[in-house]
């Protein structure tokens, strides 16, 4: 039954597939030789034709999953997540506990920002909202880019509560990281905390503005007034 049905699911997606999707995707999410995703393969399929299969195998059995999440191909992983994340949507407390802990055991295979990004504060942040922190800031200390930024952008879960706490907590940990991609979804998570409550933001910039990477500092400000873009863009840096 369980190659029944992987064999059915691949056959869904080879039939949405694009070789030149495929070329374009990896140019994207640069999978060339000493990027960020070398060697990550991919079929060519867009997100919407993936969704719309994962909406198809919602109730798929945890095994099956996992083999596609163990997938090297990208869109397999993709459809992996996007079913956990409905399954967890669903799932009462012990079942949330259950998508959670695999989720975490699992980052080796959450290893692209779109991957995170679809799937960290709808999982890890939605299940933390009501306990204890202590897993985003072991995650923003891990020496894995994927994992620091599993534990960034799970704060959307809690800004969206208004709960700036962790966002700007572990904003402040990753200031020094040099990867850009880290840079961007701190800026990310900071502007989308001051869409909520700008002058929280803004003590945050007041405080480290100087210090913050470019691509972070623009990322944080891109939603202020031109005149307050360029205040925060030319402050003195140390």
């Amino acid at each position: 039954m369980k190659f029944q049905q992987l064999s059915a699911i691949r056959k869904e997606l080879l039939d949405c597939s694009s070789k030149e999707k495929a070329r374009v995707s990896r140019r994207f999410f640069k999978t060339g030789p000493g990027e960020y995703a070398e060697g990550d393969k991919f079929i060519g399929v867009q997100v919407p034709d993936v969704r719309i299969i994962a909406g198809k195998y919602a109730n798929l059995p945890e095994k099956v999953t996992l083999d596609l999440l163990h997938s090297p191909i990208h869109e397999e992983r993709l459809l992996a997540l996007l079913i956990l994340i409905a399954q967890f949507g669903k799932a009462g407390d012990l079942e949330r506990n259950k998508i959670y802990r695999l989720y975490l055991k699992n980052t080796t295979w959450i290893n692209n920002w779109d991957l995170v990004d679809l799937s960290a504060s709808q999982i890890v942040g939605v299940f933390l909202r009501e306990k204890d922190k202590k897993p985003l800031y072991k995650l923003a200390k891990s020496r894995i880019i994927w994992e620091r930024r599993i534990a960034i952008v799970s704060t959307f879960a809690l800004i969206k509560n208004r709960e700036f706490k962790e966002v700007l907590k572990i904003s402040e940990m990753l200031l020094g990281d040099r990867e850009d991609l880290i840079h961007k979804a701190v800026g990310w998570m900071l502007r989308e905390a001051g869409k909520r409550d700008q002058r929280t933001e803004e003590q945050f910039l007041k405080k480290h503005a100087k210090q913050m990477p470019r691509t972070m500092l623009r990322y944080a400000i891109e939603k202020f007034p031109e005149k307050k873009r360029h205040y925060y863009l030319f402050i003195p840096r140390d």
